[in-house]
């Protein structure tokens, strides 16, 4: 059994605190206190400036608990709030209780990523406080990202994400109105995922029936294919959520239920709303032949267990499109093909064909999907409206040369 980590006790102005260090670097323990300060990286492994980092922390817990005078943080070195005790700070704001509007586990998850990647940035040039973010920085990093090849969305969100994290130190006193500069970013309007084609996904559910060892993952790409449902929301799919006798799939947003948190899965929909759509006539089948399961679930992993979206992305990857892509190249001069598609292919998939068939309304499928407004549908129904296709055969652009 490891030897636990020494931990130093210091009693600061206004509460009690455990100084320790985790890979080198000093962190204030702050949970022996009635009111469970929780543990914050002081973003430094030498002590001395940890220990004046420290007393910055304590007078911010003071503030927010009223225990001191809010014009005090005004009068604190020049340096700043260290980067890392404002994250978390940000942090468990973010993850506030879920009545007040607090973040899902998962976006929460999505917001410390940012974190994970701008703080070592920032390090390496050294910006290590929050005053030390300036317009400037951020615009190298907008640069950074582009240059790494993330997407437009990703670049979006993470600077989106920093400018709400200086505002946040703002509006609650640990940092001067200065920090706060104007930084327009372009929202996204577009998408690069790729959008299966008929084909395509036929041939991958054929695959996976030809081999028993991917029938779990056949079961989920067909779900996939004919719901248009995120692979997080199938992985949660409970046999509860089947009413074979209205022929639907009801979702249901849980993250107010006791009884789901009970249970230890409470479910979290992207647009936080409940939504219900009907069971297509191919995929009723697959779901009335599917084993029951003590845990209540629909779907499962290879080996019987709960689905993990991850696992179910490696395999799509390494067990169907790797082994199929020589029968689908991906077309000269095209950016992307087959073998770059992703389980979310499949929800742009499902509008596509929702779009093509000219039978479904494009308020009918927003619903099916669980969005208040989308571009995605609109750009499929933009692409499939046969009105504006005859409308523009019909346009008479140059005259014909006469007899």
């Amino acid at each position: 059994m490891p030897t636990p980590r020494k931990k130093e006790t210091i009693q600061a102005a206004h509460f009690r605190w455990l100084l320790g260090q985790r890979n080198g670097v000093f962190f204030a323990d702050g949970r022996s206190n009635p009111d469970k300060l929780g543990r914050h990286s002081l973003g430094t492994s030498d002590r001395t400036e940890a220990l004046e980092n420290l007393k910055r922390l304590d007078l911010v817990m003071a503030v927010e608990r009223g225990m001191a005078d809010k014009e005090l943080l005004n009068t604190s070195p020049a340096t700043g709030m260290p980067l890392e005790t404002g994250r978390d700070l940000y942090l468990d704001h973010v993850k506030g209780a879920k009545i007040t509007g607090g973040a899902s586990a998962r976006t929460w998850k999505r917001y410390r990523a940012v974190f994970d990647k701008f703080l070592p940035f920032s390090a390496e040039r050294g910006a290590t406080s929050c005053l030390q973010v300036t317009k400037g920085l951020l615009e190298a990093y907008a640069r950074h990202l582009e240059a790494e090849g993330y997407a437009h969305a990703t670049a979006y969100l993470e600077c989106t994400t920093i400018k709400q994290f200086l505002k946040f130190l703002v509006e609650d006193g640990h940092a001067p109105a200065s920090v706060v500069f104007k930084f327009p970013v372009s929202k996204p309007h577009d998408t690069d995922v790729y959008c299966w084609r008929p084909t395509e996904v036929a041939a991958m559910l054929e695959y996976c029936k030809k081999y028993k060892g991917l029938t779990w993952l056949g079961r989920i790409l067909t779900a996939l294919t004919y719901t248009g449902m995120r692979i997080s929301e199938v992985a949660s799919l409970r046999v509860a959520d089947l009413h074979f006798d209205t022929n639907t799939i009801r979702l249901t947003d849980e993250r107010h239920s006791q009884a789901a948190r009970k249970r230890g899965h409470a479910r979290e929909l992207k647009g936080k709303r409940s939504r219900s759509f009907p069971i297509h006539a191919e995929l009723l089948p697959v779901l009335q032949a599917i084993p029951a399961a003590g845990d209540g679930l629909v779907f499962h992993g290879p080996l019987g267990g709960r689905i993990k979206p991850d696992v179910v992305r490696n395999c799509l990857k390494r067990e169907v499109l790797t082994k199929l892509k020589d029968r689908f190249p991906t077309p000269a001069g095209e950016a992307r093909g087959f073998i770059d598609g992703r389980l979310h292919s499949f929800r742009h998939f499902f509008c596509s064909m929702c779009a093509n068939s000219g039978k479904v309304s494009e308020q009918a499928l927003m619903q099916w999907l669980g969005h208040r407004s989308s571009l995605m549908v609109k750009h499929y129904y933009h692409l499939h409206d046969e009105q504006s296709q005859t409308a523009m055969q019909q346009v008479n652009f140059v005259p014909k040369p006469s007899a």
